[in-house]
């Protein structure tokens, strides 16, 4: 899934380093994620398509760009 950070609530997931379309890899690392952690996914781009992917699956996000090629995506359950 990716390196955890210094807080153990949050495990990250790099999306930049998955090949091909990184939906399923996803959806698996939140449905392993205990309740009380939650997931950032890092991207090159914004992930507007996984928005309603999450929300269909019972998750918000937030969004924020750290620079103009890395996207953090913050995803927890409802």
């Amino acid at each position: 899934m990716g390196a955890d950070t210094d807080d153990d609530r949050i495990q990250e997931f790099d999306c930049r380093e998955t090949t091909g379309n990184p939906f399923e890899e996803i959806l698996t690392a939140l449905d392993v994620l205990p309740d009380d952690e939650m997931l950032v996914l890092i991207a090159d781009h914004e992930p507007e398509p996984l928005y309603s992917v999450l929300e269909e699956h019972g998750y918000t996000h937030e969004t924020s760009q750290a620079t103009d090629d890395e996207w953090r995506v913050t995803v927890t359950e409802r």
